[in-house]
């Protein structure tokens, strides 16, 4: 792969010249923030199995970690708190972590299918336990941790990205046009199991470790 030479690049530093690019925001787009649910954000919640978690640390380094359980993962406290269960998993916690250093967070609330999705933005705090971990029961387990968000802005965003990239689409999916996960950390990571031993962990395995 050749080195990129930025020195070809035009790059924007400037706000004024931003807005001059892009334009000005539409009253209807520039508008819609709200700061507490709606009903409608309700029934939204309720359905949707799928959350983007993005956090930031003291100096900017930014994660985005994807969250998924069954549908309503992002678990509504009142109309301006929400929390997300935190399941067994890899142990990173780099989200948690930068929490912990800035409380400021994005969710992407996203419903299989619906071009549109639900973004929220606040400041979150980690839980290890609370009386609303007992309506985060998955197959009898309670969630490990979970990362309570005071909502500071709600908002619907459009479906173009969706529609551009034809996510729902099934006759755009091509799981295959990369190697299986297992070839995929053989060949990206230092490990000490086989592609075989990969596969296993990755299948069956896998599975029996959600919860």
């Amino acid at each position: 792969m050749d080195t990129v030479d930025s020195r070809l690049w035009t790059e924007v530093t400037d706000p004024a010249k931003l807005r001059e690019i892009v334009g000005t925001p539409m009253s209807r787009a520039a508008e819609k923030e709200r700061f507490r649910l709606h009903p409608r954000d309700l029934e939204w919640l309720a359905a949707s199995p799928y959350v983007v978690v993005a956090t930031t640390d003291a100096e900017g380094n930014c994660d985005a970690s994807p969250k998924g359980d069954p549908p309503g993962i992002v678990h509504v406290l009142d109309d301006t708190t929400v929390a997300i269960p935190e399941r067994k998993g890899n142990r990173r916690v780099d989200g948690y972590m930068n929490v912990l250093a800035n409380p400021h967070v994005g969710l992407l609330s996203v419903l299989p299918g619906r071009r549109e999705t639900l973004r929220i933005n606040g400041r979150a705090r980690v839980v290890s336990d609370a009386p609303f971990f007992e309506d985060m029961v998955v197959k009898g387990h309670k969630p490990i941790l979970a990362l309570v968000v005071e909502i500071d802005t709600i908002f619907y965003h459009c479906g173009k990205a969706s529609m551009r990239s034809g996510i729902w689409n099934p006759e755009t999916w091509d799981p295959d046009a990369l190697p299986s996960q297992a070839q995929l950390v053989k060949e990206t990571q230092v490990v000490a199991e086989t592609v075989e031993q990969l596969d296993e962990y990755y299948g069956e395995t896998y599975r029996k470790q959600l919860y």
